[in-house]
């Protein structure tokens, strides 16, 4: 028996008119997993697998790549309990994604070790980017659970207004409203933390 992953969505534009959203053909096939579907479950973490070695090929040295999308399939596999398939299954997994490549990073300040013969790899230094992330995570911990999940998603993940409507289930004016007003907020934070100071 077949079953198709791919459903269409649509979003009544502000003049009436259907227009699509992507489909979430991942998160499709992690639903399909959870019901019992071996065939989706394989396909799935072959295709992930994949997008892990590209986003830990840009941002580790190449002698960690293989380890950490190891390590990603495994939390993704012992976490898939936890994916809603109502959420965004790319925005869940590049959390995963990214605690992992965080904790390779903590591993390898920890084991530095001295170069042999001399052979230094570069290694572009991810600490600040690293810091800032969890600055950012730090001040959108400050507001309304609404306001912060939208700034993460529109701001930071780079969905649309669109999509990120259609992701939370708040209207697309009410989307900016709360994208407006958590950015308000988090720069009365910011200016308080800095009188502080």
């Amino acid at each position: 028996m077949t079953q198709a992953f791919a459903l269409p969505v649509s979003l009544m534009d502000a003049h009436g008119k259907g227009r699509s959203v992507p489909d979430d053909r991942w998160g499709n096939l992690m639903t399909a997993a959870q019901a019992g579907n071996g065939g989706a479950y394989n396909r799935l973490l072959t295709e992930v697998a994949a997008w892990l070695q590209r986003y830990y090929a840009r941002r580790l040295p190449p002698s960690y790549v293989d380890d950490v999308v190891q390590e990603a399939l495994v939390a993704i596999h012992l976490k898939r309990h936890t994916y809603e398939p109502e959420r965004p299954f790319r925005a869940w997994m590049a959390g995963i994604a990214r605690y992992k490549w965080i904790d390779r990073l903590r591993s390898i300040n920890r084991d530095r070790f001295e170069p042999i013969g001399g052979f230094e790899a570069p290694v572009e230094d991810h600490g600040p980017a690293v810091t800032g992330r969890l600055d950012v995570q730090k001040l959108l911990a400050r507001l309304k659970p609404a306001q912060a999940n939208v700034i993460r998603l529109v701001k930071l993940e780079g969905y649309s207004i669109q999509e990120a409507s259609a992701a939370t289930g708040q209207s697309m004016a009410l989307v900016k409203v709360n994208i407006h007003r958590g950015i308000a907020r988090l720069a009365s934070v910011i200016d308080s933390d800095d009188d502080v100071a």
